[in-house]
């Protein structure tokens, strides 16, 4: 097999069509059909189920994807080495982020570091804790933002600490002339929930000072969460970098005891970095590392 072969695998995988997979890569349809058909003869077994609504991994092929996407990986560092001995710096660099970092640093930081290194390209996967973690363990991201609390074993550099907030909608709060929201207040109220995937270290913060919330409502993205507040369904807790520039009208309160979540960037290997990802990864702990 090619690293062609790879490539359309790992193209048609990930978009779950052979038409889109071949625009993506110049090829026709029927060439990304024969490379695949050609795959699975070699291999002997399927690595990729064919249907009407389009294609998706077997069984088979979710195992053999993390290694592929490795090997590909390996090229791509290769090259990058190549063009670094040339006194070149370019490559490709990919990175995933979760919501708050991709909407408040994110901008600055595809800014500011193809300001310096135009020949490196950047490609971005917005997710969940849960999707960065899975991205960067199998090869998909070269680095991602993740909490300390969520990155588990995935090593991380700390860069960031994110003070918790109690959000609720404007003028509910029952005559407290505290500056801040503390655990007994809050069991006063109904809960808007996000998933654990979403908020670990809020789930974390609620466990620790054992807070047993009711909610109706678990949702995934910070301003669907934020809208509801707004609207009276509840009171949650966002970091602080959610709210900044935030459009809705709620009132925002530091919790006592304080508590923050720890953003970081993480890698899988960070001693084995491409020379655009080791390139990349610098720029962003000059930046945030305080």
């Amino acid at each position: 097999m090619t690293l062609l072969t790879y490539q359309v695998f790992q193209t048609a995988a990930n978009i779950g069509s052979f038409h889109k997979a071949a625009d993506i890569l110049g090829l026709t349809p029927s060439a990304i059909s024969h490379a695949i058909s050609s795959m699975e003869n070699e291999l002997g077994f399927t690595v990729l189920t064919r249907s009407k609504s389009g294609i998706s991994l077997t069984n088979y092929g979710e195992h053999l994807l993390p290694y592929v996407n490795a090997v590909l990986n390996s090229d791509e560092s290769l090259q990058q080495a190549i063009a670094e001995l040339n006194g070149l710096k370019q490559g490709k660099v990919k990175i995933a982020v979760f919501s708050s970092v991709c909407t408040n640093w994110l901008p600055d930081i595809l800014h500011s570091f193809q300001k310096k290194y135009s020949e490196i390209t950047i490609e971005v996967f917005q997710g969940t804790y849960d999707d960065v973690s899975y991205w960067i363990k199998n090869g998909v991201a070269d680095l991602g933002f993740l909490s300390v609390s969520s990155a588990r074993d995935i090593p991380i550099e700390p860069l960031y600490k994110d003070p918790l907030l109690c959000v609720m909608p404007k003028g509910v709060r029952k005559g407290s002339g505290k500056p801040y929201m503390d655990i007994e207040e809050m069991r006063e109220y109904q809960f808007v929930t996000q998933r654990e995937c979403t908020d670990a270290d809020i789930q974390n913060f609620l466990k620790e000072n054992s807070l047993r919330i009711q909610s109706n409502y678990h949702v995934v993205d910070d301003l669907s969460t934020v809208a509801l507040v707004e609207k009276g369904f509840g009171i949650c807790l966002m970091p602080e970098l959610v709210m900044r520039d935030i459009p809705y009208q709620v009132e925002c309160y530091p919790v006592y005891p304080q508590a923050c979540r720890i953003i970081g960037i993480a890698a899988l290997h960070p001693e084995f970095m491409a020379p655009a990802v080791r390139t990349l990864y610098n720029h962003i702990l000059e930046k945030y590392r305080k």
